[in-house]
């Protein structure tokens, strides 16, 4: 018997409420990768398992031609969409939760629960229909595993055309792989990693098979294209999220590093101070903790999976339910992490998070800070200022910052070198990645790589665990041109050195040199997915505002790991994928906020090498010029002895150097100057030319060139007097008419006739009766003092008449 109008209807109200569902945080149709079935060529092994596929879209199309006898046919295909998806995919990969998530009846407005809601239509069957791989090869799914799965639900599923294929498999198999045996026959099982065991001690670094990765530099940036952000294809979107959907993911924090005893009698105070913490005009910063949802399987990679909110673990705190501080303190280092995870990175939420948790930190070291209420002048970080205001010890004097924060290399003075520290779950090693609290800005933490792991010998510090990190600079931690673009995550090596106590470790990231990042994502333990990842090409020179691309990545990490094949191994993708670029953050309408800004970047003058510097090579005594200020309608934009015209197509490239590409300054690479200006005193100036003016290089569409000037033609024209630029027009002057001079109002002209009228018939010394002795009036001067009124008109006829006998008399006789 065929459907009824009534129940046709109802199934598309259903099949209607799955399509409408969206994800969490990135608001996209959570069934779009069932929309359609996944391609044939590409993924055969599914069609090989898989006995019946289906998709959403075939399910719509069959109930338009009226091709379903009953009801209970459509639900078993809308069932076997996401049964085929549970089957072929690993339980902790995104399709198999998202898939789970939308058919769980346990969730309100997924498939079985929109189902029995329609009276209309008949109850449905609880058990995989008979057609699915799940009765087929006898590995029925359960409802534990499908609730486990639900607990895990992304906020994001894949939207590229490729990101709708459903196979995870992985590229790098690890060593001795072990099927998931409760998911796929043994025969045709896809290769996929094995689960890490959980550790209780410290664990040991695995070692990873070697590959043949180039350490050298990226490829030239010529072929990247430019634009406020270049989009990377749906295809390299699609191989990054196959290769992501197959990671292992992160098993949570470890055994070590908790505080463990003293602290019982303050869990409830510790709570109270965490959550009544203000900034200066009485805001809250526990809103942003309050914020999250107490469940915790709406926010991917997660380390676990139940409920947790501050206001739990105040009610525990209350009801001393906890068993002991190791405990209470894990709790709340899940509590931060689950808030790291929900708020979007460099967000005053985010900020706010960071700066609770290092009050945290702080409240439970040896050492707290007085209070409550607890106030401090550095967000409780242990430094006096971060990156872009801090000065290391003997650098140049530079009153806008706080000098003798970090140091140029590392220090070995009252301190013992040791292999690891451990601090709430967390064993930081030589080389780790890691997020520290930043004193100027929580929203922003430092990044930074471990050279030393140390115990303090000081007195006052006695037994202090710590660490000795180099930082990277972040984009707006840069002084750079309007017109530089960045990678999507990208940092800047320097030559700061800090030392830091662990209470400032935030969390453990990952940063790739660009050489491995576009070639695959770090393997474990180095980085999981849901750690911030960020990736490294070049070094910045805060002193001087150079960059300066990296050639050798050796050089940048520490001695001990420069060549070992085991530091930080990838899975490779199967081709390389680079990362999107975006324009400065300082630019209009992006509203971020950092210790840098706009401006040129600034060469030394004394020929000395530059610190961090990639070559070592000596530097002329010249000072580079970039994106300044040229005022002026038409004019170009000098760069060294560059010239960027203001418009491309304005007339013949100038001079014979061949055409420059403009992509290698924004790049880091400054282009060599052919004609040394004199040197002058560098100063940051504000980026006014007309490359800016016109929104950027990307806005000019390609149009615009960039010529060298040969030195014999640019000593012709003028120069700037204070920057030394070159003054250059792309175009002749606009012929235009010339305003008209002022001229004398009608009532002015009428009253200096007047005047004359009057005294027309007056002899110099006389009034107008004649007399000489006549009494000045209102204090005028005689007149025989006073000018005569003269128009133009009148003056050149008055010299004319006066000098025609000079003309006469040179006039030759006839």
């Amino acid at each position: 018997m065929a459907l009824t109008d009534a129940q046709k209807a109802a199934i598309e109200e259903v099949v209607s409420v799955l399509t409408a569902i969206k994800t969490q945080r990135k608001k996209k149709p959570a069934a779009e990768p069932f929309m359609d079935l996944i391609d044939r060529d590409a993924w055969p092994d599914y069609y090989d398992l898989i006995p019946e596929p289906r998709c959403i879209n075939g399910v719509i199309h069959r109930l338009k031609g009226n091709s379903y006898p009953d009801p209970l046919k459509a639900y078993e295909d809308l069932s076997l969409v996401f049964y085929n998806a549970l089957y072929y995919n690993e339980p902790t990969s995104v399709i198999s939760q998202t898939a789970t998530m939308l058919k769980a009846s346990c969730v309100v407005g997924k498939l079985e629960a929109e189902w029995k809601q329609r009276s209309i239509l008949p109850s449905p069957p609880s058990s995989p229909p008979p057609s699915s791989a799940q009765k087929v090869y006898g590995h029925p799914v359960t409802v534990d595993a499908e609730q486990s799965a639900t607990s895990a639900v992304p906020s994001a599923v894949g939207t590229s055309a490729a990101s709708t294929s459903l196979v995870p498999i992985a590229p790098a198999p690890a060593p001795s792989p072990a099927p998931v045996a409760s998911v796929t026959p043994a025969a045709s099982t896809p290769t996929r990693l094995p689960p890490l065991a959980t550790q209780s001690t410290s664990p040991h670094r695995q070692s990873s098979p070697d590959m043949e990765i180039d350490v050298g530099g990226t490829p030239e940036p010529e072929s990247l294209g430019v634009g406020d952000e270049m989009a990377r294809d749906g295809e390299s979107d699609g191989i990054v999220q196959q290769l992501e959907r197959g990671l292992p993911r992160w098993e949570g924090f470890g055994d070590y590093g908790w505080t463990t005893e003293g602290l019982e009698s303050r869990w409830l105070e510790i709570v109270v101070a965490i959550k009544g913490h203000k900034d200066a005009i009485g805001n809250r910063y526990s809103a942003a903790l309050e914020a999250m949802p107490e469940e915790s399987t709406s926010i991917p990679y997660l380390s676990f999976n139940d409920p947790l909110s501050l206001k739990l673990i105040e009610s525990r705190a209350r009801a001393k339910s906890y068993q002991s501080n190791k405990m209470f303190d894990r709790e709340m280092a899940q509590l931060f992490e689950k808030a790291r995870r929900w708020h979007e990175p460099g967000s005053d939420a985010y900020g706010h998070v960071l700066l609770l948790q290092r009050l945290y930190q702080a409240i439970m070291s040896p050492n707290p800070p007085p209070g409550p209420p607890y106030t401090s002048t550095t967000n409780f970080a242990s430094l006096r200022a971060g990156p872009g205001t801090a000065r290391p010890l003997h650098s140049s004097s530079d009153p806008e910052k706080m000098a003798g924060v970090t140091t140029f290399r590392v220090s070995n003075k009252d301190r013992t070198f040791v292999d690891e520290v451990q601090y709430k779950g967390w064993s930081v090693r030589l080389a780790d990645w890691l997020h520290l609290s930043n004193p100027d800005d929580p929203s922003k933490p430092i990044v930074a790589q471990v050279f030393k792991c140390y115990v303090s010998d000081e007195p006052a510090k006695k037994g202090q665990p710590g660490v000795t990190v180099c930082w990277y600079h972040r984009p707006e931690q840069t002084f750079h041109p309007a017109h530089r673009q960045f990678w999507e995550g990208e940092v800047f090596k320097t030559s700061h050195f800090a030392d830091h106590p662990v209470e400032d470790i935030i969390e453990k990231i990952a940063c790739q040199f660009t050489a491995r990042h576009i070639r695959g994502r770090p393997r474990p333990p180095y980085w999981y997915l849901g750690w911030p990842l960020y990736v490294c090409d070049s070094r910045y020179n805060d002193r001087e505002r150079i960059f300066v691309k990296i050639k050798n990545w050796n050089s940048c990490v520490p001695e001990e790991v420069r060549k070992s094949t085991e530091f930080m191994p990838i899975y490779p993708f199967e081709r390389m994928v680079f990362p999107r670029r975006f324009g400065s953050p300082f630019l209009k309408g992006k509203g971020v906020k950092g210790t840098g800004g706009l401006g040129g970047s600034i060469e030394r003058a004394d020929g000395e090498r530059i610190e961090g510097g990639g070559t070592g090579r000596k530097r002329s005594k010249r000072t580079g010029v970039t994106a300044t200020d040229i005022s002026g309608p038409s004019k170009g934009l000098y760069v060294g002895d560059r010239v960027a015209p203001a418009s491309g197509g304005a007339g013949p490239p100038l001079g014979s150097g061949g055409p420059y590409n403009p992509l290698a300054a924004l790049y880091g690479q400054p282009p060599p100057l052919a004609q040394a200006p004199p040197a002058q005193p560098s100063r940051a100036v504000e980026d006014r030319s007309i490359v800016t003016a016109a929104g950027g290089l990307a806005a000019l569409g390609g149009n615009a060139v960039m010529e060298k000037l040969p030195p014999e033609t640019a000593r012709h024209f003028d120069r700037d007097p204070e920057t030394n630029e070159v003054l250059w027009f792309a175009a002749p002057p606009i012929n235009v008419a010339h305003t008209p001079a002022p001229r004398y109002s009608l009532k002015y002209l009428h009253w200096l006739a007047t005047k004359r009228k009057s005294a027309g018939g007056a002899d110099e010394g006389e009034d107008e009766s004649g007399r000489d002795d006549a009494m000045d009036v209102d204090n005028q001067e005689p007149a025989s003092k006073r000018p005569k009124y003269y128009t133009a008109t009148e003056a050149l006829h008055s010299l004319l008449t006066e000098y025609s006998h000079l003309g006469a008399a040179a006039a030759p006789s006839s």
